[in-house]
């Protein structure tokens, strides 16, 4: 069976208490692959009572999966994972057709869903708790680490398959159900995903796919008990407002715009090579994508020029085919992206290369990849997230001026630094604020280490142990086995421990 004979009986359905089911939905909404604009099949738009079944179908499997011990948890996660490896292209494909990435892109993307799944199948076995000294004797005290419960995960398209494993392999783990409202776009490879998960409880772990009204409905519910977001800012402070109606934890990842600092020390053609990558991964759909670049004028001019060179060098195309880089995800994103691009020329910006559609490719959301100069601080294209193939270059004199224009974004997510020098790499390390520092390896992550944010750029982590804890309640424990006499502190209270002074 191809992608496309997949799509089309993916098309309708959601993934309800371990099956594929038709949805009683009249709305459809369909999806187009970026690189044809061909229509490729359409999800339903669920209605409310399917939502508020799935709710109900995982309170009931939480309930089942909690009580089964880790080992038996981290087993059926680690057979997740070795089935995902065997497939993997399987899924690639599914991927680059729905969003566009190059294969080589996908095929990244689900190898890294395996290690996600492995790593939390066994780092939840150790984070169960902790035991600490007591402050009576005889006493034992403890904390343990308990699920949430019933976690909703709402994703977007730029990584959907990663960005589902980081957080449900954490979730799963930690002994809570998922419910996964999947991007529009992306929402028929997020089903497909799910046969994965076949030895998993019926119900632990289901798809519910439609637009904003269905992603509303299942962070308001009373029923579900904490949220994993990554998309838009204004979207997030939704989410996050929402939540903090009932204090239901929430993981939140918004918007980057983050910086690159290019100084005299760094080897060329590795900060050459690294800004391209950094920029235009993804046609620079990365939350973490290089989206400013601060240059010292000392070496401002070749980095320009050869950074325009090697964008020249990249292949565009349908990522199936032998490319570098794909097409935007859909045509809403290569609106935006080009009204940045004019509004930015139209400030004063000179573009180096780029700036426009590839001539050779008629059909697809396809934009060349762009190099900026003479870019000011107060540009727009320096202040919002482009999500798009773009390298504004800002020439700055010192590395306290690229320091403090690095900071004074209302972002925080990732941050980049080429240098050589030591003393510049640890002042970066102290002063830049971001969630992620890069230095001289850009993009990269560890999933024993959290990813996440600052300022607008979100809250909470991903990743890591950190990870893990988002979808975790903490409970102390103070146990006395022979539920002794507590008269330390207990009433009458002692006549010597009375106040000895005058009342009047």
């Amino acid at each position: 069976m191809t992608a496309l004979d997949d799509f089309a009986r993916l098309s309708g359905k959601l993934f309800l208490d371990g099956a594929l089911v038709a949805s009683k939905s009249t709305s459809t909404l369909d999806v187009i692959e970026p690189a044809t604009e061909d229509r490729i099949g359409a999800i339903a738009d669920a209605t409310d009572g399917e939502v508020d079944q799935a709710i109900d179908l995982a309170d009931i499997a939480r309930r089942k999966w909690c009580a089964q011990d880790t080992r038996t948890r981290a087993i059926i996660l680690h057979e997740v994972a070795a089935t995902l490896r065997r497939n993997k292209e399987m899924y690639a494909e599914c991927l680059t057709r729905e969003e566009g990435k190059p294969f080589k892109e996908s095929v990244d993307e689900v190898s890294w869903c395996a290690t996600a799944l492995d790593y939390y199948a066994e780092i939840a076995r150790h984070e169960t708790g902790r035991v600490a000294g007591t402050t009576v004797p005889g006493q034992f005290h403890f904390a343990v680490k308990e699920p949430l419960g019933t976690v909703v995960i709402i994703l977007p398209f730029n990584y959907p398959l990663v960005l589902l494993c980081w957080e449900a392999a954490a979730a799963l783990a930690a002994g809570n159900a998922v419910i996964v409202k999947p991007h529009e776009q992306t929402s028929l490879t997020t089903l497909k995903f799910m046969e994965l998960f076949a030895a998993l409880p019926a119900g632990l772990i289901q798809v519910v796919t439609g637009g904003a009204r269905v992603g509303q409905r299942l962070v308001a519910s009373n029923k579900t008990h904490g949220v994993a977001y990554t998309g838009s800012v204004a979207v997030g402070q939704a989410v996050a407002k929402t939540c903090a109606e009932t204090f239901k934890p929430c993981l939140i990842e918004a918007s980057g715009n983050d910086p690159m600092i290019v100084m005299p020390s760094a080897p060329m053609e590795m900060a050459v090579r690294g800004a391209a990558f950094a920029a235009y991964l993804n046609c620079g759909q990365v939350c973490t994508s290089s989206e400013r670049f601060y240059v010292h004028t000392k070496i401002h001019d070749e980095f320009a020029e050869r950074l325009a060179a090697e964008a020249k060098k990249l292949r565009i195309g349908n990522g199936l085919e032998k490319v570098d880089l794909g097409p935007l995800a859909t045509s809403k994103q290569r609106d935006r992206f080009e009204g940045l691009i004019a509004r930015a020329r139209k400030e004063g910006a000179k573009v180096l290369t780029g700036g426009g559609r590839p001539a050779n490719l008629n059909r697809g959301w396809f934009v060349e990849p762009t190099v900026l100069t003479d870019v000011t601080p107060e540009m727009e294209i320096l202040n919002e997230e482009p999500f798009g193939p773009v390298a504004p270059i800002c020439r700055v004199d010192s590395f306290d001026e690229a320091i403090a224009l690095a900071n004074r974004s209302r972002y925080g997510l990732g941050a980049n630094l080429y240098t050589l020098d030591m003393d510049e790499a640890f002042r970066a390390v102290n002063e830049i604020e971001s969630g992620i520092l890069w230095i001289n390896a850009p993009l990269l992550d560890n999933d024993a280490l959290p990813f996440g944010g600052r300022k607008l750029s979100g809250t909470g982590r991903q990743l890591g142990p950190e990870g893990l804890n988002q979808f975790q309640n903490t409970k102390f424990v103070m146990l006395d086995p022979k539920a002794s006499n507590q008269d330390f502190w207990w009433f009458p209270y002692a006549e010597k421990e009375m106040f000895k002074g005058k009342t009047k």
